[in-house]
């Protein structure tokens, strides 16, 4: 590997051991000569997750989403070459042979990000969380392992599982700007409407419909238990993440609890300690 493109891998590194803890620790689990690669998927991940907060207007998002679609296609060769994460997702999209179209998928779910439309339902949440969540989990998985059967059923649960979990962890983040995940048609089955879930106010009605999201995380976790059986051995560390999901949630299940207060973390030794036993015993 040339030494530029050691340095955008190195790049691609640092940006997720500062931005993206959890992946960068379950990372450490896969064979080193892998993770690189698993280091610049999860760094553009977050080029294109984070875009709302780079700009002022939808537009501004919606140009800087096109881009990277281009830059996945091949079109911006140049422009790509001088950015240090797709320069090295590019590289990783030839060496691991992963598939062109489900990255854009992921950039197309980001779209929804740039806007304050509600969530409408949740099979609308469960679509947009496995283009973003699953997909991402989906493509570590291929660029860990050359037989990919099985990996499709196990990377939507596990996407599932994880993405619901940490969009209630952000839930308050979300409110303040006007944003909202939470599906108005689980709202609505507990009496809740839009401007009451982000209105600052931890009314029965919003915790009953956030636990009941909290419990469709579980089961995803347990449908994702099933399905990894089926998964390579080798591609397993792409799935651990999965295995923290419980640990968020129990900090969600406290007495006391208020989604617009309490900080839901986790030591870093403790997920360190979840993510070992996670790849000797599974999630």
């Amino acid at each position: 590997m040339l030494a530029s493109m050691r340095e955008n891998y190195a790049y691609c590194e640092a940006e997720v051991r500062a931005r993206d803890k959890d992946r960068y620790l379950a990372t450490l689990f896969a064979p080193a000569e892998a993770r690189p690669h698993l280091f610049a998927l999860y760094a553009f991940n977050l080029e294109v997750a984070q875009v709302r907060e780079r700009i002022h207007e939808p537009l501004a998002g919606e140009v800087r989403l096109q881009w990277w679609r281009d830059a996945i296609e091949g079109t911006r060769a140049g422009e790509a070459a001088a950015n240090p994460v797709a320069a090295a997702l590019l590289d990783t999209i030839e060496r691991r042979s992963l598939a062109r179209h489900l990255l854009s998928e992921l950039v197309d779910g980001r779209s929804f990000d740039l806007y304050d439309n509600p969530m409408p339902t949740l099979a609308v949440l469960e679509a947009y969380v496995d283009a973003t969540s699953g997909e991402l989990i989906r493509l570590a998985a291929s660029a860990l392992a050359r037989r990919r059967s099985g990996v499709v059923d196990a990377a939507t649960h596990c996407g599932r599982a994880y993405a619901f979990t940490g969009l209630l962890r952000v839930f308050a983040l979300h409110a303040s700007r006007g944003q909202l995940y939470v599906p108005l048609d689980l709202l609505d089955r507990h009496g809740v409407t839009r401007d009451q879930a982000i209105a600052g106010n931890a009314m029965p009605g919003l915790l009953a419909a956030l636990a009941e999201l909290r419990a469709l995380a579980r089961q995803h976790l347990d449908a994702a238990r099933v399905h990894l059986k089926n998964v390579p051995p080798e591609a397993a560390p792409a799935f651990l993440l999965a295995g923290l999901v419980p640990l968020y949630l129990s900090r969600m299940e406290q007495p006391g609890y208020d989604p617009f207060r309490t900080r839901i973390e986790i030591p870093q030794w403790r997920r360190q300690w979840t993510l070992w036993r996670a790849a000797r015993r599974g999630i």
